[in-house]
């Protein structure tokens, strides 16, 4: 059975088949749910707490 991931950078659920894994230097293996996370994160290099669509991070500090 397929796992659920979350995103890397907004903390949205990945479902099983969408999505797209980004594998780094050191080995690890990290999740974005869509191309817009993807291109924020490791092409313009932005931070996802200074942008209102990538809100959910403040949940998961809270938790």
């Amino acid at each position: 059975m397929p796992k659920e991931a979350t995103c890397a950078f907004c903390g949205r659920p990945v479902e099983p088949g969408t999505g797209r894994m980004y594998i780094t230097e050191r080995g690890e293996i990290v999740w974005y749910c869509s191309s817009k996370c993807y291109k924020s994160a490791i092409k313009l290099r932005r931070n996802s707490r200074k942008l209102k669509w990538a809100r959910p991070w403040t949940l998961r500090l809270l938790a």
